[in-house]
């Protein structure tokens, strides 16, 4: 398993909500490649609750969205933006029941569009949510001229 670089945490303009350790409200994700897969291990906090010790829908469709871009950037070497997402939400996400772990693997691509699917495993490692999500990818000059991608090299 090899440990991402976020490179984009050398502009200090770099506030994601994904991945930014200067958005404090934010979900401050680190990222890892293991085979054709991205993976994060994240410790879900109350800040990001729905119902009492539940994530929050919203939250697990943006943990698979933002592992999904980082999919794009790893594997694709290029950036682009989110299209379409399409989560199934399986199983409650506890709070209290420790780190849990999101995965992205890209399953397709057409023209410029890439398809990655996603899933959530809490804990005792069991599926709780999974989704696709499609990108539009630009080609690398055009992800640094409009996303200041770095290259894929950078990661």
């Amino acid at each position: 398993m090899r440990k991402l670089k976020n490179p984009y945490a050398e502009l200090p303009e770099h506030y994601c909500f994904g991945c930014s350790h200067r958005n404090l409200n934010g979900l401050n994700l680190e990222f890892h490649e293991e085979g054709d897969f991205i993976i994060s291990h994240w410790q879900p906090i109350r800040d990001f609750e729905g119902f009492p010790n539940v994530l929050h829908g919203g939250i697990q469709s943006t943990l698979m969205d933002e592992i999904a871009s980082w999919v794009v950037f790893a594997k694709m070497n290029t950036a682009g933006f989110t299209t379409q997402i399409n989560v199934k939400l399986l199983k409650p996400v506890l709070l209290d029941k420790g780190k849990i772990t999101i995965k992205g693997k890209l399953t397709e691509t057409k023209r410029n569009l890439a398809f990655i699917h996603t899933e959530i495993y809490n804990s005792d490692d069991v599926l709780c949510s999974e989704g696709t999500m499609v990108y539009f990818t630009y080609s690398p000059e055009k992800a640094k001229e409009v996303l200041k991608y770095p290259g894929g090299e950078r990661f």
